[in-house]
Order: structure tokens, then C-alpha cells, then sequence
């Protein structure tokens, strides 16, 4: 029985779901399947092969029951059309209870089975009239999901600065891990504006090319660093990681770019950089 990775929900969740008697289906199709959470929409991605299933940290796991037919697509339309005004509902009651909370999305199943809310709060929320409210108001299951601001983008956003479609919502399972280091290695400006992403945190996709660079400035003497070429002894300035090649100032005080084949020896390293 085959089984295929599989995105859905708001926040597009990934999961290795199984099939029914056999069938079998393309990738890009939309289906109608059980998850651990009730009766969703899903994307299939892939076959569930070892290295698919490899590249994933603890997927959730269900059953594809069918493909999505022109009835489930108006019904799916019909709930969607209905969260705007569920979700001022929900904004509406969260005021009368004075509550310190700020709603983000709204992601009412396919099978009705509940609500899941999501909602940004510093502190904890007792939100448990609001809950009773809203059950009896909707006539199912809330969820309330407290998410960070990345989550959030994960929900709302659509484009980043590069025109495409923001990763966190396009084809990342999980968020990496961003610093500045990542930053200043690839000598991207520091300017927070422009290395920050629509959830105001450092852009994911500097952590991409992140080990690339790691693994080609191994091959560089560091900065500081006595080195010799083929014009005698001169002193490293600054790397070109990409390029692999060195900004070096020679015995004389000549300033040039070199190739990093050119160096013939390193006779002093830097003591400044491990």
C-alpha cells in the first residue's frame, strides 16, 4: 500500500499518510484525507520513500480517503468564506472578555469537526469562557493555538522582498535557525531592514548557503594571516569566499586580489581567529 508526503492545513503541516486499497496519486494533487487532527484538504507532495521520509522531523501521519471532487472544492469555498466573519466573531468576544490577545487566523476543518484558533499573547491566557462562547456560538470544537511572530508569517504572509513566495509558507517544514553570523559570513549588509523577513527575524534563507560558505573559508588563509606567493611575502587583508580569492598587502604596501591558488605557503597564521 503506498503512501505519500502530504501538506495540509493553515499551517501547512506535513505528513506521511497512507491510501486506500491501492491508490495511487500524482504529485500536486489535492485530496481529502484524515489527519491526526480531523477531516482536512492535502497537497500531495511525493511518494513517502526512505529518503523523502528522511528529511522530515516528526511527521504526522493519516489516510488519503480521496481525491478532491467539484463538490468538496464548493464546500471548502463555502468554509472559507465563512472565517471572515467567524474571525470577527472571535475578535468581537475576545473584547467583551478583555482579554490580552491578538488573533491571527482562523482554520475552520474541511469535516466541521473544530476551530482552530490561532493568537499571539506575551503571557499566558486564561481563555476558557472564551472557549465555552465560541462552542456554543460555532456548534463544534475550538482549538486555541498560542504561535510566535514566524508562525504568524507562516499564516499571512505571501511574498518576500525576492518576488517569490515566502519560504515559511512555500516548501520549509520547519523554521530554521538564523543568527547574525550567518549575516556578517556571507557579508550581507547588516541593515535589520533588509535581512529581516516579513516576521521581523532574520530572513531563513540566510541560513542556506550558510555551511557552503563554512566549508569554502576552510580553504582561505584566515585574515592576518603571513602568507607567500609568487611576489614574495605579503599579509592577508580580507576573503572572498565565493570567489576564493584573497585581498592580500604585499612588503611594500601593494594592495591586490589574488587568487587563493596563488599562495604558495602560510608562515604565520592569524592569532586573532580560530
Amino acid at each position: 500500500m503506498p503512501k505519500y508526503v502530504v501538506r495540509y492545513g493553515s499551517v501547512r503541516a506535513i505528513g506521511v499518510l497512507s491510501t486506500r486499497g491501492g491508490d495511487e496519486y500524482a504529485r500536486g494533487s489535492k485530496v481529502i484525507a484524515r489527519t491526526n487532527r480531523g477531516l482536512e484538504v492535502g497537497e500531495v507532495l511525493c511518494l513517502a520513500t526512505e529518503e523523502a521520509v528522511s528529511h522530515l522531523k516528526d511527521p504526522t501521519h493519516g489516510q488519503i480517503l480521496r481525491p478532491m471532487s467539484p463538490e468538496d472544492a464548493n464546500e471548502l469555498a463555502h468554509l472559507k468564506g465563512n472565517e471572515r466573519s467567524e474571525f470577527e466573531i472571535c475578535k468581537r468576544h475576545v473584547s467583551e472578555l478583555q482579554l490580552d490577545m491578538q488573533l491571527v487566523d482562523i482554520d475552520h476543518l474541511f469535516g466541521g469537526e473544530r476551530i482552530v484558533i490561532y493568537y499571539l499573547s506575551e503571557e499566558r491566557v486564561d481563555f476558557r469562557e472564551l472557549v465555552k462562547r465560541l462552542a456554543s456560538e460555532f456548534q463544534t470544537r475550538i482549538e486555541m493555538r498560542q504561535i510566535g511572530v514566524r508562525d504568524e508569517a507562516k499564516l499571512l504572509a505571501d511574498y518576500g522582498d525576492c518576488g517569490k513566495p515566502v519560504c515559511c509558507n512555500n516548501h520549509l517544514s520547519q523554521m530554521p535557525p538564523v543568527s547574525m553570523k550567518m549575516a556578517k559570513l556571507q557579508k550581507a549588509t547588516l541593515d535589520p531592514n533588509k535581512i529581516s523577513g516579513r516576521c521581523g527575524r532574520l530572513k531563513c534563507c540566510l541560513r542556506y548557503e550558510y555551511d557552503t560558505y563554512v566549508e569554502l573559508q576552510r580553504e582561505l588563509p584566515r585574515i592576518g594571516s603571513q602568507i607567500v606567493t609568487q611576489n614574495g611575502k605579503a599579509k592577508v587583508l580580507n576573503q572572498e569566499i565565493l570567489t576564493q580569492q584573497l585581498l592580500i598587502e604585499t612588503e611594500d604596501h601593494r594592495r591586490m586580489l589574488i587568487d587563493a591558488t596563488e599562495v604558495l605557503t602560510v608562515i604565520k597564521k592569524s592569532p586573532n581567529k580560530k
